[in-house]
């Protein structure tokens, strides 16, 4: 996953909604005809979304999955607000203006990629996942954690984990059709489902490796910030590599407001960067 040039790889079109899939917990799937958005998407960037014609100040969502052929994107969001209320009204057939692929992607540089991803932090990992089943030479695992229920109807997994808790075998139907180790964490009760953090099933995996097999990993997580600080955490303590994606309210999105900035250490010492075009995937290291 190499990065491309910002500059002009950022396209405005009007998306035709293709489907809008209810979900448990007040989630929604929107799928969107947008293809030359689809063609340049990579992991972790997001599209900025103009939620409705009355409301100029459009919304960052992460891109879940992109199909450059079909030209259509994934998107998962949670209705928390006004945007998304209003987003969460639109149907198949009506169109949505979609300025995108933004920011900058992840980076795999790694053989085990541990995918760690909380909440509307999940996205960006699905779609991790998927670009590397596709090129087929990495063996990630995704880590998926959920304080509400989950936006697919979790299942038993047919990948057997050494390293995992007994019983904690439910997975995300979509990455176990594909090969791909997932196991599930929540703070609430589920058949399957770790009771608890997704740094617990991270740290449990990580410790049933050799040596030899620590150092082919490396760390990709968005999340919460709590969460990617205690993933931070747990690379430090394992000496991996880690890139976070990062979560803040935005008003351009294209780099223009410097509304997002965070501060970032360098070997220059501290800067502010943009999390929309600086960003949104930043070296753990450097922001926690």
């Amino acid at each position: 996953m190499k990065h491309p040039q910002q500059r002009g790889s950022i396209f405005v079109e009007d998306a035709r909604i293709l489907s809008h899939e209810t979900c448990a917990g007040n989630q929604f799937i929107l799928r969107l005809h947008a293809p030359r958005c689809a063609a340049s998407a990579m992991p972790g960037q997001f599209v900025h979304l103009r939620v409705d014609p009355q409301r100029p100040m459009r919304r960052p969502i992460s891109i879940m999955r992109a199909d450059p052929r079909d030209g259509w994107i994934d998107l998962l969001y949670k209705k928390v607000g006004e945007g998304t209320a209003l987003l969460a009204q639109r149907k198949p057939g009506e169109t949505l203006s979609n300025l995108g692929p933004i920011g900058k992607p992840f980076r795999v540089r790694r053989k085990r990629p541990l995918l760690v991803g909380g909440g509307v932090g999940m996205p960006p990992m699905l779609f991790a996942a998927e670009r590397l089943h596709q090129r087929g030479n990495h063996q990630p695992l995704v880590i998926l954690g959920s304080e509400v229920p989950f936006p697919f109807n979790p299942r038993p997994s047919q990948i057997m984990l050494p390293g995992m808790p007994e019983g904690i075998m439910a997975t995300l139907p979509l990455l176990d059709d594909w090969g791909i180790a997932c196991r599930l964490t929540s703070g609430q009760d589920m058949p399957g489902v770790h009771r608890g953090y997704v740094t617990d099933l991270a740290r449990h995996w990580l410790q049933s490796l050799d040596d030899s097999a620590r150092k082919e990993v490396e760390i990709l997580a968005c999340g919460p910030h709590p969460m990617l600080d205690a993933v931070v955490q747990l690379a430090r303590e394992f000496d991996l590599p880690v890139q976070v994606s990062l979560e803040e309210f935005m008003a351009c999105g294209v780099g223009g407001c410097a509304g997002c900035a965070v501060e970032v250490q360098t070997e220059n010492g501290a800067t502010m960067q943009r999390v929309c075009v600086d960003g949104p995937v930043f070296d753990g290291y450097q922001v926690f």
